[in-house]
């Protein structure tokens, strides 16, 4: 079993991968700003700390095995990421992505697309900023997960397809997956390798 950071365990995803690594038998800690909705539970460790402060972060995430942010882009750079991941001497850096960076079948990203909902374009932005930073970065051993168009709280089927770089659809047309299966797929990342310093998706 690892040992697991999570920063942002208290968001949407967060929250879901929190549970999951739980479930699995994993040790976690989870990291957030206010962490007064964290229960107390049999192999959860629970740090509040600003993200934002470097020296915090560290300390925070020392001794685990693997980091996952599922923090939000625009409000956390990857910059403030990596620097303290590294310090703590943390070497696996998982993130949980945007899908604006994602390809569309005519090859250009899904955030550049008409009709890009024009309150989601900072957030996806900055996400495709993260992953240009980690696909430049020569140490860690990261892994960032883009979900589908659509990143909805419905229940945890267990069923779900993987992608690269292309944005999935279903057989319906639609792009999406939920939260529960999402932290499915990050945590068998976590506990498989096989997108080591790659982006990858998933969706129905």
């Amino acid at each position: 079993m690892s040992k697991i950071a999570i920063i942002g365990a208290t968001g949407r995803a967060g929250s879901q991968l929190l549970e999951e690594a739980l479930r699995r038998g994993h040790t976690v800690t989870a990291i957030a700003r206010n962490t007064a909705t964290i229960a107390a539970r049999p192999g959860l460790i629970v740090k509040q700390a600003d993200a934002l402060d470097a020296t915090a972060l560290q300390q925070a995430i020392s001794g685990n095995d693997v980091v996952i942010s599922a923090a939000h882009f625009a409000t956390l750079p990857a910059a403030a990421v990596i620097g303290p991941v590294k310090q703590a001497g943390v070497k696996r850096l998982l993130v949980v992505g945007g899908a604006g960076s994602l390809l569309l079948p005519g090859g250009g990203r899904v955030i550049d697309s008409a009709g890009f909902p024009a309150e989601y374009k900072a957030e996806a932005s900055a996400g495709a900023v993260f992953l240009d930073t980690l696909r430049q970065e020569k140490e860690l051993d990261w892994s960032f997960l883009s979900p589908s168009a659509e990143f909805v709280e419905t229940e945890r089927t267990g069923t779900f397809r993987l992608g690269q770089d292309d944005l999935l659809v279903s057989s319906e047309g639609r792009s999406w997956i939920s939260f529960a299966d999402f932290a499915i797929a990050l945590i068998d990342e976590v506990q498989t390798p096989k997108h080591s310093r790659q982006r990858f998706t998933v969706g129905y």
